[in-house]
């Protein structure tokens, strides 16, 4: 029976399950077995009846379990107990690894965010994206590739120190230097004109265009533009708003006034810069050389006015009584500045040079009364006082021109025909002016070379030496004429002078007599 033993032994150890009955099937009978055989069956039979299988399941207790049984029972209750807790321990143990290991890659990825954030900081506080070509330096070298730099300004290998980078290269950041003051450019923002890099500040000041009146810088108009006027002969730049404001311009060479500029105030409420002033004409004795001057021009001409034509300087109001009744005069900007008389009239003129009293005002001005007697076609000629010596002569050529054409019979003409070829000839004393050298006068070579003569050079003596500014005002007295854009002085300068250029000063005062109009 040591066979069926071993099996009952391996059935109460390996079987899962719940056994309720057993047979047994022998060639044996029950009565054969001895009472040693009967009871291990016995035995073997309750104990796989009674035990749970190795899994945990409930155990069906009988009241014939053996102590052995018990025994058995809690080794295996004990054996499970152990694998599950050395499961335990292995999972706990697993949980606490991957913990770990996510904390310490959470903390390694901590602190790569807070050393980059640091290195942002520290960049953005050294320096900034400057305006034009952004630059930024570089303080953590470690946290890019090491790569060779040569530095743009002076050509030397950068390291691995702070640098700019703008402009298309790199530059140490006391390299990067301004253009108008050669000092390192720190500042968050620079302006570029070229290749040329400059401060805010040095930029503003060498090209932000300042008012030449208020002297400050010319502010935005509201578009954020900058807005200005500038004179189109003197290029004066300044702030709109000076043209609403009342700021005064000086009556001759219509520059207006600056701040730190002085004017002189004429009595009749002229402004005169003192530049100006330096050669203006203040009285009718004083104008009697220039009135020769231009005599002895008109000569040099084959042009000479043989009758004797009063020449009186006056102020602006007698100016202006005159010329209401006259249709022919030097009126056609904002004031009258002179005027050719027939008739009879008593003017007011100027008999002494005032004086500057205090403020840059007029004071002692002495005048008189003259009674204009008609005697011929042209009564007088009448000039505005206070002007400087080429724009007074300018008027008084165009006015010797009215008086000469109404002396000759060059009656009726049209406007534009009269004045026009009145504004030739100041055109034409003007160059004479400006371009006479060692002192001598000589007509334009352009207008009048087929007619003037050596008569017209006699005049040196009477003429010092000119400074750089009334060259430059000759030369905007001959733009006025030039730019005029009135039909009666504008249009018929520019045909008249065409004529001249064309045909010579003689045929064209030809045509005229015999048309009335310029010659093509």
């Amino acid at each position: 029976m040591g066979w069926f033993t071993k099996l009952l032994k391996g059935s109460s150890r390996g079987h899962h399950g719940k056994y309720r009955d057993a047979r047994i099937s022998d060639n044996h009978s029950a009565g054969e077995l001895t009472d040693i055989e009967k009871e291990e069956i016995d035995r073997a039979i309750a104990l796989s009846l009674s035990v749970e299988d190795v899994k945990g399941k409930k155990v069906v207790e009988d009241d014939s379990q053996s102590e052995d049984d018990l025994q058995l029972c809690e080794i295996d209750e004990e054996e499970d107990e152990y694998i599950g807790k050395v499961q335990q321990e292995e999972d706990d143990q697993i949980a606490k690894i991957q913990q770990d290991k996510d904390e310490h890659l959470g903390q390694i990825q901590l602190e790569e965010d807070e050393q980059l954030a640091r290195a942002i900081q520290e960049s953005l506080s050294i320096g900034s994206p400057l305006s034009n070509a952004g630059s930024l330096f570089q303080p953590f070298p470690h946290l890019f590739p090491p790569v060779y730099r040569t530095c743009a300004g002076c050509n030397a290998e950068i390291g691995n120190g702070r640098f700019l980078s703008c402009m298309g290269g790199v530059w140490h950041p006391e390299c990067f230097r301004c253009e108008a003051c050669d000092l390192p450019i720190v500042d968050y923002e620079f302006s570029l004109s070229g290749n040329h890099r400059y401060h805010k500040s040095c930029y503003k000041e060498l090209h932000h265009p300042k008012c030449d009146v208020c002297m400050n810088f010319i502010p935005p108009n509201s578009a954020g533009l900058i807005e200005y006027r500038a004179h189109p002969f003197w290029l004066q730049k300044y702030c709109p708003s000076h043209e609403r404001d009342g700021t005064p311009r000086c009556c001759s060479c219509e520059r207006m006034e600056s701040r730190d500029t002085k004017y002189l105030l004429l009595d009749d409420g002229r402004k005169l810069c003192l530049e100006c002033l330096d050669s203006a004409i203040m009285d009718t004795h004083e104008c009697q050389p220039l009135y020769l001057e231009i005599q002895e021009f008109y000569e040099g001409l084959n042009m000479k006015i043989e009758q004797q034509v009063p020449m009186l300087l006056v102020e602006r109001q007698a100016l202006n009584e005159a010329m209401e009744g006259e249709k022919n005069g030097h009126h056609h900007l904002s004031e009258t500045r002179g005027l050719c008389l027939s008739e009879e009239q008593t003017i007011t003129t100027i008999l002494k040079r005032p004086k500057i009293g205090a403020g840059y005002r007029i004071i002692d001005m002495i005048t008189e009364p003259y009674k204009l007697i008609r005697r011929c076609e042209v009564t007088a000629i009448l000039v505005l006082y206070g002007l400087p010596r080429l724009l007074t002569g300018s008027i008084l050529a165009h006015e010797m021109m009215h008086a000469w054409l109404r002396l000759k019979g060059y009656g009726n003409l049209r406007p534009e025909i009269e004045e026009g070829i009145c504004q030739v000839l100041a055109h034409m004393w003007l160059d004479s002016e400006i371009y006479s050298v060692s002192g001598n006068e000589a007509a334009s070579s352009s207008s009048s070379s087929s007619s003037s003569s050596p008569s017209a050079s006699s005049t040196s003596s009477k003429k010092g030496k000119r400074s750089d500014f009334e060259k430059k005002l000759g030369e905007f007295f001959k733009h006025q004429i030039e730019a005029d854009s009135s039909s009666a002085y504008g249009d018929g300068f520019r045909q008249g002078n065409q004529a001249v250029l064309k045909y010579g000063l003689r045929s064209t005062l030809d045509h005229i007599r015999m048309t009335g109009t310029f010659p093509y």
